[in-house]
Formats: C-alpha cells, structure tokens, sequence
C-alpha cells in the first residue's frame, strides 16, 4: 500500500492484536457492530491501547438507532470522551445530525471541543447527511480530522466516484476514508477510482480464500 492507511474496526481485544500483528495502521474499536457500531467498554479500550503500538479510535456512539441526540446525550457523550481519553484512545469516531440529516453543527462542535487535542473522525452517518460536498465543507469548518464514508452508496465500490469527488474536495484539509465492503478482492479496484489517504473495513470480514484466516495487510 503506497501512502494509504488501513484502518481495522475492532470489538475486542483479540481482533486488536490480531489486526495490528497483520499490518492494521490504525485501530476503530466499537462494541455492538452487529447495530453499526456503539462505544466500547473502558476497560476494552484500555486493554487495547496498552496491547498494540498503533493508534486506537474509540467510538463514541451512546445506543443504537438514529444520530439526532439530546442535549443530555451529547453531554454524556463529551463525558465519555475524557473517560476515553485517560484510558489510551487516540481519538474518536463520533458525530450527530440534525433532525433534518443534515451535520448537527452545535452538537458535533461540542464533540469536537471535547476532543481537545485528539482528532475526530465523523462516521457513516455522513452517507446519511443529503447533500455530500456541503456535509463536508461543514466538517472542516467544525474542525473534523476525518470523515468515514461510502460516497453515500451501500459499498465504497458503488460509490467511487462520490467519494473520487469527495477526495479532490477535501484536497488534504481532512482525511477521506473510504469504508463500506472492502475486503482484499476489491480494495486495489477502490483506492485506484477513489485515490482515498485511507480505507476502513471489518477485521472479520478482512478474510483470506483460506477458509477463513485474516489476510495480512499488504501495501498496495
């Protein structure tokens, strides 16, 4: 991989170690990633951040369902964020929109805000934000890092060439990563039509052709 990062959602302790002794760049620790995705005990985090030498992400997601919060659940959600922090987490992947699916700019600049030092990474609720290229002039001015996203299609393959525009866009101000089925059949195909800094995929769907061991990160 020539200057693209790969980035392996995690659940547990094990798929960290096993990521990152396979060639992961960085960690996404989520728990419940079977409903997209919800944060991760603390205790995990902390287990995770000492175990590896690469950057661990912690998500910030209080439940499953929608991303429109309450003023106490984006309050609960800075919280958790310094709890995160003291454990190891290198960052978050968090975000909110409004109830409208647009960005919630108050609510995520508080996230934001949260974060101090720490980069953010708004996740997949981008793809649900309407208007892509406003969503991502919006995040820049919020000081988002990253943004995960399929172009707004099911898989990052479907949307290449939303996320190929996305990528000019940005032009380095925050850092595209593709996500949505890559797996090692297809992640050449999608970072040669997206040029992405970076690509995201489930460490267990991150499958070989045999029978089910995890292919080993390879620099493409």
């Amino acid at each position: 991989m020539t200057g693209t990062l790969f980035e392996a959602c995690v659940e547990t302790l094990a798929e960290t170690r096993e990521a990152a002794a396979r060639g992961a760049d960085r960690i996404e620790l989520c728990s419940d990633l079977a409903h997209d995705g919800c944060t991760p005990p603390l205790d995990v985090v902390a287990q995770c951040c000492r175990a590896v030498d690469i950057p661990v992400i912690a998500m910030v997601r209080p439940r499953p369902g929608d991303f429109t919060y309450t003023r106490a659940e984006v309050d609960a959600m800075c919280g958790t964020m310094r709890d995160l922090a003291a454990r190891g987490a290198a960052g978050f992947a968090t975000g909110a929109l409004s109830s409208h699916q647009g960005i919630d700019a108050a609510a995520t600049g508080r996230l934001v805000a949260a974060a101090t030092a720490l980069p953010v990474t708004f996740h997949r609720a981008f793809d649900q934000s309407g208007n892509l290229d406003d969503a991502l002039e919006a995040l820049i001015d919020l000081g988002v890092r990253r943004v995960l996203t399929s172009g707004g299609a099911a898989t990052a393959l479907a949307g290449a060439d939303a996320l190929k525009r996305l990528v000019d866009r940005a032009a380095g101000r925050i850092e595209i990563v593709a996500a949505g089925g890559i797996r090692p059949p297809n992640v050449e195909r999608v970072i040669a039509a997206t040029r992405a800094p970076a690509v995201h995929a489930r460490w267990t769907g991150w499958l070989g052709d045999d029978g089910g061991i995890p292919a080993r990160v390879v620099r493409w």
